[in-house]
């Protein structure tokens, strides 16, 4: 009897020959598939900066501020399913920024404060639908084995942002009434200790001292994402071609040797070399 083939297998696969083509065929892979995504650009106005204790001390006697610098420190996110719309979800995304900022306090050269800023949006994307429970295993060490159990079939969010834009920032006193600088106001005291713990000093939130709002220019990328199983076409396994290049202490000069001259660094590109 002759040998029997599977579908999608290469015989030369059976034997050590070298056949660039002997891993051809169809597999099955697991992989995220995006079912809805977003992007958003926007003009966050009036965002709370709330300071440190020093930070404050300065803004209370500063003639005027400057925004230097917005920094992402975290985003949480929240999926849940919107009702009587089957198939799409909420995802509520809190933001957590670090704003630094240059108080000028008199004629010399400003002092630079740093303080947290929080925003909060809701976006609602498509993700589809399914019942199944997912059970996982994964290693340990030194532990059991554990099933990983997700209770829901929920899709993951997946957000992308850059850094945001400081486009400008501004004090505003106590007793002032007629500002409307409502977004971003928030607890201080409900905010996570790991985020805390990113600034040198205690975060601070009197209504007696001076404020200071900030506006930024964010963008955004929103994704839903569900694992799949996908049958794609397989030509081979991706084996690197190129050798690692490893600097040792007594031939430093060959590392170098191998190391293009860096044309543009003396002769920067023209406008038009760039990309959009």
């Amino acid at each position: 009897m002759g040998e029997k083939v599977l579908p999608g297998c290469n015989p030369c696969c059976n034997n050590n020959s070298n056949n660039s083509n002997c891993n051809s065929g169809n597999a099955c892979i697991e992989t995220g598939k995006v079912y809805d995504s977003c992007r958003d650009k926007e003009c966050i106005e009036n965002l709370r900066v709330y300071l440190t204790e020093a930070g404050q001390c300065l803004v209370d006697r500063a003639m005027s501020v400057k925004a230097k610098k917005a920094e992402i420190i975290w985003i949480y996110s929240d999926v849940e399913p919107v009702q009587f719309n089957r198939g799409y979800y909420s995802v509520d995304l809190r933001f957590f920024f670090r704003i630094t900022l240059e108080v000028f306090t008199g004629v010399g050269r400003p002092c630079t404060v740093e303080g947290l800023a929080i925003f909060d949006k809701k976006v609602i994307l498509f993700g589809s639908e399914g019942n199944a429970k997912t059970f996982r295993s994964k290693y340990k060490f030194d532990e059991a084995d554990v099933q990983l159990w997700q209770k829901n079939n929920l899709p993951e969010a997946h957000i992308e942002v850059v850094d945001p834009i400081a486009l400008g920032a501004k004090i505003v006193e106590p007793a002032d009434n007629n500002c409307c600088c409502c977004c971003g106001e928030t607890d201080v005291n409900s905010v996570p200790e790991s985020i805390c713990k990113v600034f040198d000093d205690e975060i601070t939130d009197c209504d007696n001292n001076r404020k200071v709002y900030v506006t930024l220019g964010l963008f955004t990328i929103v994704r839903l994402i569900r694992d799949v199983q996908l049958l794609i076409p397989v030509i081979d396994f991706c084996i690197p071609q190129d050798e690692c290049t490893v600097s040792t202490e007594s031939n430093p000069c060959e590392l170098f040797e191998k190391l293009h001259f860096p044309i543009d660094e003396f002769f920067p590109p023209e406008k038009g070399c760039f990309n959009d």
